[in-house]
């Protein structure tokens, strides 16, 4: 299994394991990481039979202005910013991600942000016999849950927890 982690974060994917199991050949990553992951799948020259997406980051669809804020929150405050950012991404458990806190950059906020998912690349994923599962939380207070959902559901295998949040629990 390789996983990838989300941001500001690291050892989380204790949280996931009901949804990752425990193959070589799977591919897993939770928001940033999600698109890390997604990037590994379609540049790798190693099978990749699943690939997790859990809670993918998506923000193609918020404007500039968006990133812009998000960026310069996070340049004024990022003690605070990462606390908004847990709390966020725990609603509506009660789950404590303090202990998975790691090293963060402004760069790596800066991509996660600007990132455009790409259903070419799903496609020649997907034509490679990648089998692609996304989850998301009907609560996530981090992402537009709904606006993913309709993204990916096109071409993957999608869930919509509804009464989850961002780390698809309740």
């Amino acid at each position: 299994m390789n996983y990838f982690n989300g941001f500001a974060l690291k050892g989380e994917e204790l949280l996931f394991d009901d949804y990752l199991g425990n193959s070589d050949f799977t591919v897993g990553g939770f928001s940033f990481g999600a698109q890390k992951a997604f990037e590994f799948s379609c540049h790798t020259d190693r099978r990749v039979e699943r690939l997790i997406l859990l809670s993918p980051a998506f923000f193609q669809n918020m404007p500039k202005s968006f990133v812009r804020t998000q960026l310069r929150y996070f340049s004024g405050d990022k003690e605070g910013y990462i606390e908004r950012f847990l709390s966020n991404a725990t609603y509506p458990s009660s789950l404590d991600l303090h202990p998975f806190c790691a090293k963060y950059t402004h760069e790596e906020l800066d991509a996660l942000l600007t990132y455009r998912w790409d259903h070419n690349k799903i496609l020649e994923l997907l034509d490679r016999g990648t089998k692609i599962e996304v989850y998301l939380g009907g609560k996530d207070k981090i992402i537009q849950s709904q606006e993913a959902f309709d993204f990916f559901s096109a071409l993957t295998t999608t869930f919509l927890i509804k009464k989850a949040g961002h780390i698809l629990r309740s």
